[in-house]
């Protein structure tokens, strides 16, 4: 098998579980794909890297994290540039985006500091040990977080929408364990 065979493989294992993430943390379809697409870049110039082949999922997971924090710093060193393409928006054509699910809506509104985590555990299904060296923390901040996460989550939840969905979300969110807080942030 080429190179070029190995990346497309690769893309194909990886870029449904990789854009899910991107879209949690940037919670725009259109960012979320650049995201997606620049993790896969770098993977294409950086890894033949890699050691190991067999923790290329966590290295493009660790990837797509650290790019998403580079670009988040530099929205707020230039908020301008952030204001400008929010202006010239209308240049860009829609595309009609598939309707998020009630869950990815109130993950979006969670604390930005829980999301990624959040997203790797019940989204991705990763361990804690495996979520604490993509976000590059301890375990212990790893489980803190999940715990203040869904315990925010479960209030977004039961505070929205109709009957019928507190009762989902109550009977969902019953079912998540939550634990005490284990490390600060």
């Amino acid at each position: 098998m080429n190179w070029s065979d190995r990346f497309e493989t690769l893309v194909s294992e990886h870029y449904e579980a990789l854009f899910r993430f991107a879209l949690s943390l940037t919670r725009h379809e259109s960012d979320a794909r650049d995201l997606t697409q620049h993790t896969f870049l770098v993977w294409a110039k950086k890894g033949h890297q890699l050691r190991d082949i067999t923790r290329v999922k966590t290295w493009l997971f660790t990837t797509m994290h650290r790019a998403f924090l580079v670009a988040r710093r530099r929205q707020s060193r230039f908020p301008e540039c952030e204001l400008l393409e929010q202006q010239l928006s209308w240049l860009a054509p829609e595309i009609p985006d598939d309707r998020p699910s009630e869950a990815l809506l109130a993950l979006a509104r969670v604390d930005e500091v829980f999301q990624p985590a959040l997203a790797l555990f019940y989204l991705e299904d990763y361990s804690y040990a495996e979520i604490a060296a993509i976000l590059e923390v301890p375990v212990g901040t790893v489980k803190s977080r999940i715990a203040r996460g869904v315990a925010q989550l479960r209030e977004i939840l039961l505070s929205d929408g109709s009957t019928h969905h507190h009762a989902y979300a109550a009977r969902d969110l019953s079912a998540i364990p939550l634990q005490e807080p284990i490390s600060s942030f």
